[in-house]
């Protein structure tokens, strides 16, 4: 799954930077605007994609541990 996530989050920065390429090649705000958007949600993607995997290494930690029933 991870190997997926990291394939997808590579191909939109890659899309974001053909998208800047674009903009910067006919000088239009919009596909830059564009650009730095789909660049913003892959970085936004591998955050909460760690973040998750930290939380469930957490839940995992604890359901492992019989101290939290007390």
């Amino acid at each position: 799954m991870l190997i997926a996530i990291l394939i997808f989050d590579v191909l939109l920065v890659a899309w974001s930077l053909h998208l800047m390429q674009e903009a910067f090649n006919t000088q239009e705000f919009s596909l830059m605007l564009a650009g730095t958007l789909v660049a913003m949600s892959a970085a936004a993607m591998l955050v909460v994609y760690f973040l998750m995997g930290s939380y469930f290494g957490y839940l995992t930690q604890m359901a492992q541990s019989p101290s939290y029933l007390y």
